[in-house]
């Protein structure tokens, strides 16, 4: 399969790098290496469209990149695994929570250990939105609650909420590989309690969760919030990351309008975390 190779460099590299690769997976993009001085980013040749790809490059950022250049060239047929095994590391959070692939040592003193096998979709833990919102699930209460993950990407976040003992966890996901991949590592890691659906926020409907995390983009989160709000069961959490600190207000004020309350927030680098409670009327 012929394939796209788009590379970029982008200063500073944050928070830009990972804007960036966020609205280039909104535009089709599959696969992402992060470098030294950007990332590069990949997509079959019959998904490519320059248009969406200039889109992306001509937003008005604010503030503006110091530097931002970038090039798209056709590349040969690529081991998509295996590139993205070559390049995946497994991670720690918070000394209780360990993710690795099948390939990686295990470490059965650690806690909870998440095997996932990468592949193409979103979620191995590395990225900063990921750990704040594990570190929430690491403390919050899950035992025995339904738990709605939105945006699962690989299912960590769904699969660690099963080994703290969520009830049920309905995990959803709008890529194909993403949903694919969930269902395979929920099956890997024997969380039987998850349930993966392919789709967006017009899926919820009457059931109701206590506990809903969300790691997506801004505008989602944006367009979303009302609806998972909606599901969310008085007294319940809802758990908010995929955005960065200078989006913090706006995303608060949504949730406000909603009449959720702020209980606490993290920030890791330039991306920020929000747990809201639902008030008991």
């Amino acid at each position: 399969m012929e394939t796209f190779e788009l590379s970029c460099r982008v200063k500073p590299l944050e928070p830009w790098r990972d804007i960036l690769i966020a609205d280039l997976a909104q535009a089709g993009f599959e696969g992402f290496i992060e470098t030294e001085e950007g990332f590069k980013a990949y997509i079959p040749a019959g998904d490519y469209r320059p248009e969406l790809v200039s889109e992306v490059f001509s937003l008005d950022m604010d503030p503006p990149p110091g530097l931002l250049k970038y090039e798209v060239n056709k590349i040969m047929p690529t081991n998509w695994n295996s590139l993205w095994e070559s390049n995946f590391r497994p991670v720690t959070i918070g000394r209780l929570c360990y993710i690795r692939a099948p390939f990686h040592e295990k470490k059965p003193e650690i806690r909870y250990e998440i095997v996932i096998e990468p592949k193409m979709s979103f979620g191995t833990g590395h990225h900063e939105t990921t750990v704040l919102m594990a570190e929430w699930l690491l403390e919050t209460s899950i035992s025995g609650k339904a738990v709605l993950d939105m945006g699962c990407g690989t299912g960590i976040l769904a699969i660690l909420a099963a080994k703290r003992g969520a009830a049920s966890v309905t995990a959803i996901d709008n890529y194909l590989d993403a949903w694919e991949n969930a269902l395979e590592n929920a099956g890997r890691n024997h969380a039987g309690q998850i349930r993966v659906l392919y789709g967006d926020a017009s899926l919820l409907g009457k059931d109701r969760y206590d506990v809903v995390m969300a790691n997506i983009t801004r505008n989602v989160l944006l367009d979303d919030m009302a609806r998972y709000a909606k599901v969310l069961s008085a007294g319940g959490v809802m758990l908010l990351s995929g955005f960065l600190s200078f989006d913090k207000d706006v995303i608060f004020a949504e949730a406000n309008r909603l009449g959720m309350v702020l209980a606490e927030e993290k920030t890791l680098k330039d991306w920020v975390s929000l747990k809201l409670l639902k008030p008991i009327r």
